[in-house]
């Protein structure tokens, strides 16, 4: 029963009042529970998958204890983070798109 974190950004406020029930707001959109089941968090993550998926507003991320994963973290997200994540070599990395400014003369 690993420690399980969900962090929401611009979802409507049935999120937070679910999220609450379940799990222990540490700050504005950050959900945190110690000891979460994987039976559980596979619930919890289908409500909000639904959810989602009618309102299609914010973004989702859900972390996780997972051994079985690259980093030994499990990770889920929702809607469109800035980022993305992948797995280079067993190790999670973050991957920005980088911008480009060109200068006309």
């Amino acid at each position: 029963m690993p420690l399980c974190v969900v962090v929401t950004r611009d979802v409507e406020t049935r999120y937070r009042g679910f999220l609450g029930s379940a799990m222990l707001e540490l700050a504005p959109g950050v959900y945190a529970h110690p000891r979460m089941t994987a039976g559980v968090r596979d619930r919890l993550w289908n409500v909000l998958r639904d959810w989602h998926g009618e309102l299609a507003r914010g973004s989702l991320v859900m972390c996780f204890a997972a051994t079985s994963a690259a980093g030994a973290m499990g990770l889920r997200t929702l809607g469109e983070p800035p980022k993305t994540v992948v797995e280079h070599e067993g190790v999670l990395l973050v991957r920005r798109v980088l911008t480009t400014t060109s200068k006309t003369v």
